[in-house]
């Protein structure tokens, strides 16, 4: 089982895929089937798929990190880089990995080439401050939430069934509570990204920090990820590049088309500087 050591007596679960020095790192509570990133190792991307500590099968741990999960998850994104002898890379992450995603950008930017965010908010504090997982877990659900919405493409709705058999296999293995269902597992509730600001205006200076260019991807259905959080994300970020699909709620079912803009998107940023593609004057 590959894991890797990034605090004393913390191992991260990983998964790779792809090879070279085009890497790209993401970490999550789990990942599926499909995925931007999975497609990114596809198209010349060195992708490392990491399980938060805490899930899955990385180290399940006890202490309460209270606001600071997130700034936990990004040192283990860190801490595998050197451990893996990678300087730089992308972060690309979806919902909660996005999450990540900004807490590395803030901690270590000089780490980050381009940060691809799927749905990625973040929340507005003053909204709340508990994970729309832990939510869940308790039952409390304000509004039920937009993942899936209905398509008439038969390649997507394939791709739903076939997602939904792997996790059903996955649960139906035996180690499957154990593994992902423990009692220490469900207990967390690591919040919502940046909570340890407080508030709504000081998340919105915290992004206009951010010099690390992103291109930000997401639904108009999304009821977690709002098109108005992320119009205000890609307002208050100086290097942006803003996608919202129309139809689309939570869970982005696109991969190929994502990955086309995240590479065009890395391809203008690496060869430019910039978040779009060089202007030709004729």
């Amino acid at each position: 089982m590959p894991v890797c050591t990034v605090a004393p007596g913390v191992e991260i679960y990983y998964e790779e895929y792809g090879s070279g020095d085009r890497y790209v790192l993401c970490t999550q509570v789990g990942h599926g089937l499909y995925s931007l990133e999975k497609e990114l190792a596809k198209r010349g991307f060195h992708v490392f798929l990491l399980t938060n500590r805490g899930f899955g099968r990385s180290t399940h741990v006890t202490e309460d990190y209270g606001d600071y999960w997130y700034d936990r998850f990004a040192d283990d994104v860190i801490a595998f880089a050197d451990a893996k002898g990678i300087e730089k890379f992308v972060y690309s992450g979806g919902s909660h990995g996005a999450g990540t995603g900004w807490h590395v950008v803030l901690r270590h930017p000089e780490r980050v080439t381009c940060f691809f965010a799927v749905v990625p908010g973040p929340h507005n504090l003053d909204e709340g401050k508990m994970s729309v997982r832990a939510m869940g877990l308790k039952g409390i659900q304000p509004v039920r939430h937009v993942f899936r919405t209905k398509t008439d493409d038969p390649a997507m709705i394939e791709r739903r069934r076939l997602s939904d058999e792997a996790e059903a296999a996955l649960r139906a293995q035996p180690d499957y509570e154990a593994v992902y269902n423990s009692p220490e597992t469900r207990a967390i509730d690591y919040g919502r990204p940046l909570r340890s600001l407080g508030t709504e205006a000081a998340v919105q200076e915290a992004l206009k920090t951010i010099e690390v260019p992103v291109l930000i991807m997401g639904g108009m259905e999304d009821t977690i990820s709002r098109p108005d959080l992320m119009v205000r994300s890609a307002k208050c970020l100086k290097n942006c590049k803003l996608v919202i699909y129309s139809g689309m709620g939570h869970a982005l079912d696109i991969c190929e088309e994502m990955a086309d803009e995240a590479c065009r998107f890395y391809d203008n940023v690496t060869k430019t500087g910039r978040v779009y593609a060089p202007i030709v004057n004729d």
